[in-house]
């Protein structure tokens, strides 16, 4: 099993939290499962999330999709993510 690597830079941790915790579904439905939030510890809007993935493929899709994108823009994310793959 592999990961997803995200990470991003956000405006305010608390108004991104809830909006992330609300798109588990959409995860569970692209085969992320575990998902981990890190912050840094010299920069807390610095986020590191990392989720086990089940099919990379559908994982790569997720990560490009508009849905993503829109829950980014709603979270507040800042810049472009970088998302990575590792196994």
């Amino acid at each position: 099993m592999g990961a997803m690597i995200i990470r991003h830079s956000v405006g305010d941790y608390g108004a991104w939290r809830p909006v992330y915790d609300a798109h588990e579904t959409a995860r569970t439905a692209a085969g992320l499962t575990n998902g981990r939030v890190f912050r840094s510890t010299e920069d807390p809007s610095d986020i590191l999330i990392l989720h086990e993935v089940v099919d990379r493929r559908r994982a790569e899709e997720f990560g490009r999709s508009d849905d993503l994108r829109e829950a980014m823009r709603r979270a507040g994310v800042v810049g472009q993510p970088e998302i990575r793959f590792a196994e």
